[in-house]
């Protein structure tokens, strides 16, 4: 189907992707000492490293066996135990699970998976729930910005960054392979098998750090079931406190069945560091949805088709240049089926598309002053079974200007990208000019600053302060513009400006028990202009209009401490300690100030005033013991803090216990979990009942 765009193309895109291309051919030149070759670790070995003196804005981190211990089966649920985030569960095994960080909006999170982005042009939001951690070594959470200026464009696009980043072969002494097989079984009929494979094919030992180029494979396969079903209790209190209803139900329709495959190709040289991977997901689910109306069970069903393939390469050529190269193809399919007739039947098909092109140069002017230019272009499409729908496409350029710099004992980067954004969709779908001129989305063209700074006040202390400012945006989705009769093609970005002012403080101690010590803190202020929001189109219940109304302020605290034992018998203990306070208050409508029931400066929706956790990890010789505590405070649903809105604060209290056995070359591992052990009823989401207590147990083998 032909499709229309408009004929002037910005001569910026065009440059941007000339050097894109050009950044494909890189010089052939040499550095023999310098070389950026990653130092890995054998997996059992790896901590958790939560703060790195090196960034200027320190990150939080989970990684190799900390992450494993983390009574955690996705993404989304590690990432619970970090401060200042947001966890939007529907519920069950298969439930979609969503991340805000610092109450900005899903939308403005950037998730990257071994250092390229996952994107969803349909909707923006990534389900974290559908990756999980098996084959991940390490989950590291940025705000504003990962503290690195060599990087893809795309990584300066973002108000906060979650990377992903998955395992690498390594191999001990004369191995050729290495073999791991997992088995999980538990709750709600849970069958999880998953198995790994690690091949070498060059025949060099270690971990392929000399001249000699080192090349190797890996596999990973994993298959998920479970009935979804768990007991929970419903209960409802009026304003009066008399008792509305009280009752017990079983939750229908949380079943899944899935399957995921990942393959990868690892590449080392002495100046050289490179892969490729796939990636193929396929999903079967129920859609519990909402408790509304003594309605108990749902109908509607969801299938998913994931595939992506990419590949990345970084070279150090020389002791002033360095290049990095990233490519993708990804390929996205989702069905959703509502056979209820009572409401409205539906059957939709939707199909997404994107290709992505990166390339990444840094030049040292000075030791420790360097200047990185990134520029990356993207091509996405989305087509739906939806009648009328527009079928659009969208070109993507983005160009990032970034220059770090140390003097005495200041650290600073500033970063500035360009953003330029193209759309067309179906000519046909209008009749005349003046309509096709009216909805066609105007190109936009934006550029963002952003700047970090970290000082350290006294030269014998692990001392540092720090500060940033960042402005960013994200583009409306294509359901924001194009979904039919309910997109609006007018719409404007939606703005986020952040500012941060932080401290942190780490020590380590030769005698006595406490061996190191970390104290982080940080205090900020959000503002999030031209918020995209659905508001009610005429007197129809399910006729909805995209506008640009909402406005919104965030004030918060963020406050960690970790503290890491040395008890006597060898006994190993690691306490971690995370709290956030944030006043997140909805300024779109000065005219909604009714003191009853007015939205204006009320905190916005599931935006608690206090959340925090805190986990104690304990080892002794094969044996280790680990207890998670998660408490979120009161909330609201809706901008109107009233009380017929008003969400009780949930808490949890997570055990698990794991022994390790070896004989000869083959390393076991048994492991059970309690999760939520006094099965506390509570909702993340209004109607949403969460699972109570519930047990897993996961036997683990390795060759």
């Amino acid at each position: 189907m032909r499709m229309f765009f408009k004929k002037r193309i910005n001569t910026g895109v065009i440059v941007s992707i000339m050097i894109v291309l050009l950044g494909y051919f890189p010089l052939r030149a040499q550095h023999p000492q310098d070389s950026v070759q990653a130092v890995l670790l054998p997996e059992v070995t790896i901590v958790e490293s939560a703060y790195s003196n090196s960034e200027v804005i320190p990150s939080q981190r989970l990684s190799g066996e900390t992450l494993q211990r983390m009574n955690s089966h996705s993404v989304a649920d590690a990432i619970r135990y970090f401060s200042g985030v947001q966890i939007k569960d529907y519920g069950g095994i298969g439930g979609v699970k969503t991340v805000d960080i610092r109450s900005m909006g899903t939308n403005h999170l950037g998730v990257f998976y071994d250092g390229i982005q996952l994107g969803n042009a349909q909707n923006g939001q990534v389900d974290l729930g559908k990756f999980s951690l098996d084959n991940i070594e390490e989950v590291a959470l940025y705000n504003g910005q990962k503290s690195d200026i060599f990087q893809s464009a795309k990584d300066f696009g973002s108000a906060g960054t979650i990377y992903l980043k998955t395992r690498r072969p390594t191999f001990d002494g004369e191995k050729k392979f290495n073999v791991r097989a997992i088995v999980r079984t538990g709750s709600f009929g849970l069958a999880n098998p998953s198995v790994l494979w690690e091949q070498k094919i060059t025949r060099r030992n270690g971990h392929c750090r000399d001249a000699r180029p080192c090349v190797s494979t890996s596999i990973n396969a994993e298959y998920i079931y479970a009935t979804g079903k768990y007991k929970f209790r419903y209960r409802k209190v009026l304003p009066d406190g008399t008792v509305a209803w009280d009752t017990t139900a079983i939750r229908q329709n949380g079943d899944i069945q899935a399957y995921r495959v990942e393959g990868g190709v690892f590449g080392y040289a002495k100046r050289m560091n490179w892969n490729a991977k796939v990636y193929f997901y396929d999903a079967e689910k129920g859609i519990p949805g909402a408790i509304v109306n003594n309605v108990w069970k749902r109908s509607q069903r969801q299938w998913d088709r994931n595939f992506f393939t990419q590949a990345s390469l970084t070279n150090e050529v020389n002791h002033r240049y360095s290049f990095l190269v990233n490519a993708k193809y990804a390929h996205d399919y989702m069905r959703y089926l509502n056979p209820d007739t009572t409401l409205i039947y539906i059957d939709n098909n939707f199909t997404q598309q994107e290709v992505y092109l990166s390339a990444a140069n840094r030049f040292s002017i000075l030791r420790k002053w360097d200047v990185a230019l990134s520029t990356d272009f993207q091509w996405n499409t989305l087509d739906a079974s939806l009648k009328n729908f527009a079928q659009p496409q969208r070109y993507t350029t983005l160009a990032a200007l970034a220059s770090s710099f140390e003097v005495w004992r200041l650290k600073a980067q500033a970063s500035l990208l360009g953003t330029f954004v193209q759309d067309g969709f179906t000519e046909s779908l209008f009749s005349t000019e003046t309509q096709r001129a009216q909805s066609f989305t105007e190109n936009k063209q934006e550029y963002t600053p952003a700047v970090f700074l970290s000082y350290k006040p006294i030269k014998k202390h692990d001392f540092n302060i720090r500060a940033f400012y960042k402005r960013i945006f994200r583009m409306p989705t294509f359901n924001d513009l194009y979904y039919t009769d309910i997109g609006n093609a007018a719409l404007r970005p939606e703005y986020t400006t952040q500012y941060d002012v932080g401290a942190l403080y780490t020590k380590s101690f030769e005698k006595g028990i406490l061996e190191t010590l970390t104290l982080n803190a940080d205090a900020y202020y959000n503002e999030v202009s031209n918020k995209i929001v659905a508001i009610p189109k005429g007197n129809g219940q399910f006729r909805w209009m995209m506008m640009n109304i909402g406005y919104v302020e965030i004030r918060g605290i963020d406050a960690k401490a970790q503290f890491g034992w040395k008890l006597p018998h060898n006994i190993r203990l690691q306490t971690n300690i995370n709290y956030t306070y944030q006043k997140a208050q909805d300024f779109s409508d000065p005219t909604d100030n009714d003191p009853v029931a007015g939205t204006y400066g009320g905190q916005i929706a599931y935006i608690p005033w206090h959340n925090g956790s805190f986990t104690l990890r304990t080892s002794y010789r094969s044996y280790e013991l680990n207890y998670c505590f998660i408490y979120v405070g009161e909330r609201y649903h809706n901008s109107s803090n009233i009380r017929e809105n008003y969400e009780q604060p949930w808490y949890t209290h997570d055990v698990s216990l794991g022994k390790e056995f070896c004989f000869k070359t083959w390393n076991f591992k048994a492991s059970a979990e309690i999760n939520n052990i006094f099965n506390q009823q509570y909702d993340v989401v209004l109607n949403y009942p969460m699972p109570g207590t519930n047990f897993k147990i996961i036997l683990r083998f390795e060759i």
